[in-house]
């Protein structure tokens, strides 16, 4: 019996706590919320819907094995998406042939453009206007051809930061890193794109 968004919508504490005494149906909602989020997160990094299937998969098996493990001391929120991107940088590593992408936080022109494309690349929203959807279309495929070029760790700080909207604390606890990595990875990152961009441009 399928699930109404007004159930799966329950505060993720209590979701989290009726999982740990084992209530199944709590785990499938804390699933169905986040699955499709973390299917994106995981296709923008790896760039193989394939592997990104199969790797969701395996984060949410890692999930259900690991829920009595998690102490709240960050949201689940934040659990999972540090679990999917491990379980996808550590995909990437053993793989070689993955490119990547990434931005900083300073707004100029080509910085918005380029946010804007990804934004659109990553959401399958259709425009009414057919000249408006190329006009878009072409903006994705430009950002996205510059993104790939792009390193991995750059790539999925971008990932986090631009298309998932996660701010700089919630970055560096879903990469274990320090808040200055994350500000200077996203700086050299768009400014890396900037270079880039400009040379396909030229």
């Amino acid at each position: 019996m399928p699930l109404s968004a007004a159930s799966i919508n329950i505060d993720d504490s209590v979701l989290v706590q009726r999982s740990q005494s084992g209530d199944l149906e709590a785990m499938e909602r804390l699933i169905l919320k986040y699955q499709g989020r973390i299917y994106n997160v995981i296709l923008k990094i790896s760039g193989n819907s394939d592997d990104t299937a199969e790797l969701t998969q395996e984060t949410f098996v890692k999930v259900i094995e690991s829920i009595d493990k998690f102490k709240g001391r960050s949201s689940f929120y934040t659990w999972v998406f540090r679990i999917a991107v491990n379980l996808t940088l550590n995909y990437c590593q053993r793989n070689a042939k993955m490119a990547t992408r990434s931005l900083d936080a300073e707004d100029n022109e080509s910085d918005s453009q380029a946010r804007q494309g990804l934004k659109e690349f990553l959401s399958d929203d259709s425009a009414a206007d057919p000249a408006v959807l190329a006009q878009r279309r072409e903006l994705c495929d430009l950002a996205k051809q510059a993104l790939l070029r792009l390193e991995e760790p750059q790539r999925t700080v971008m990932v986090l930061r631009d298309i998932e909207g996660m701010n700089y604390a919630e970055i560096a606890d879903v990469l274990n890193i320090e808040l200055g990595t994350v500000r200077s990875r996203l700086s050299r990152a768009r400014s890396h794109l900037r270079e880039i961009l400009e040379a396909m441009q030229k």
